[in-house]
Order: C-alpha cells, then structure tokens, then sequence
C-alpha cells in the first residue's frame, strides 16, 4: 500500500484514516471502544483499508457510512457488519443515482493512483447492510456511545454522529473546508439549511468532516449555517442558485 493512508491519533482510542493522494482527501474515523470498534465511512476503495484498521484495533470492526456516496463506502466490502441509514439501503443494491462511468471519471482525476490499480475495474460497492438506522438511534461500543443524527441535505440519508460525552462531532460531507455540494439531483438544499440548524445547536466541541482540512472550530458550524439562511433568506436557496463563496467554503446549489 505504500504511503496511500495517512494515519493520525486525533484523542483517546480515536484515528483518523486520511487519502491525501486523492482530490477528494477523505477522512474515515476509527472509535475504539471497550467491548468493538465504529469505522466511520470506508474511504475511496482504492486501497484495502481494512489493512490499516486491524493494526489500529483488535475488536471487532462495524462500519458505518455517513451517506451512501462512492467515496464514502468504497471498503465497506471488508466489513460484512456495517450500517446504512433507512433512506438510502436502496442506493446499495442498484439505486445508486450516478452511472458507474462517471464515478470512474470522478476516482481516476487529479489523484495519484497506486501502481497496478485498475480505475475500469472500480465498482461502486454494493451489499446488504447489518442493520438499518434511523434518526436518534445510540450505537453503543463499550465505554463509547455515539449518536445517529440524521442529516439530510448533501443526500436524503445523510448522517451525522455526535459523541455526546466529549462534544465530537463527525460531519462527513454536511460541513467541511471547500465547496458544499447541493445542486445534484439528490440533494434538498432547504433540507440542509434545517440539518445545519440542527447541529449547530448542539454542544460540539470538535468538528471532524469528511474532506479536506481536519478537526474543523465549532464555530465553522455557525458560519456555514448562517451562509445557508441568508441563501435562503435571498430567495437562492434552490438547485439551480449558483455557486457561492464565503472565508474557507462555498455553497453550490
């Protein structure tokens, strides 16, 4: 595998598993618990994360994906026990909005792929999950309990998970450093707004996102959700909006 992950400690039993050779610059999240271990979404699917995990923990591993986008569930075929959120188990066998062609496009550009990988050979993962969510559900780890916050908005079964006991907030694609994509067809940008209200109300103490720059201010929540509302406020809030820009992200609707 060479370099192609990038690890770091981010607190006690906690790490986040980074694909900085990628555009994307994803993140998955590894919550070590007493008694198993959460994998907060699989990353690309580039590169066998699973090998990277089994060094980090030796409990047993369920994976989770904050949405049911390729980037976001490419190793989930390492983790039979893995969980989907209700509005999107269909994505999972073959409801996936995007052709298989664009996804390879997506994979293959700007990024520094790892000799012998096959970008013609890349399938968006597809499978039946362990155990179907929904909003408010608590997974418990042992020690550990983390929130399920449905968070529509960027896809109908966006999730958030909050650890509630250390303030920590795992925001995949609802906020993050770059451009906030809510113009494809599976998107409700008012559905955002709300999901950004929602979680700014929250206690949060740290914020990890699903891209790019790691372990976001709390702050920033309150800046991306007042971005929306006064999108909202102008009558712009709508697919077809535009694309925005404001001090370390934009909003594209």
């Amino acid at each position: 595998m060479g370099n192609w992950f990038t690890i770091d400690s981010i607190g006690e039993d906690t790490f986040m598993i980074s694909e900085y050779r990628h555009w994307e610059e994803t993140h998955a999240y590894l919550l070590n618990g007493s008694e198993r271990s959460l994998l907060i979404d699989t990353g690309l699917g580039i590169e066998n994360i699973y090998e990277e995990v089994i060094r980090l923990t030796d409990k047993p591993v369920t994976a989770v994906a904050t949405h049911i986008h390729w980037d976001h569930i490419g190793g989930h075929r390492y983790f039979p026990d893995f969980y989907v959120q209700e509005e999107e188990v269909s994505w999972l066998s073959g409801g996936f909005p995007l052709p298989v062609e664009q996804v390879r496009k997506s994979v293959a550009e700007h990024c520094d792929l790892p000799e012998g990988f096959s970008v013609d050979a890349y399938e968006v993962f597809q499978g039946r999950p362990a155990r179907v969510l929904k909003d408010d559900e608590i997974i418990d780890i042992g020690g550990r309990s983390v929130n399920v916050l449905h968070t529509p908005g960027h896809s109908p079964g966006h999730m958030c998970f909050f650890e509630k006991e250390r303030g920590w907030l795992f925001a995949g694609d609802l906020v993050y450093k770059g451009t906030l994509f809510a113009y494809y067809p599976s998107t409700d940008p008012q559905a955002y707004r709300t999901s950004l209200e929602r979680v700014s109300a929250l206690p949060v103490t740290r914020v990890f996102p699903g891209h790019h720059g790691p372990d976001l201010r709390p702050e920033f929540l309150e800046e991306v959700k007042n971005a929306f509302l006064t999108l909202h406020a102008e009558g712009k809030l709508h697919h077809g909006g535009g694309m925005h820009q404001y001090d370390g992200f934009a909003v594209w609707i």
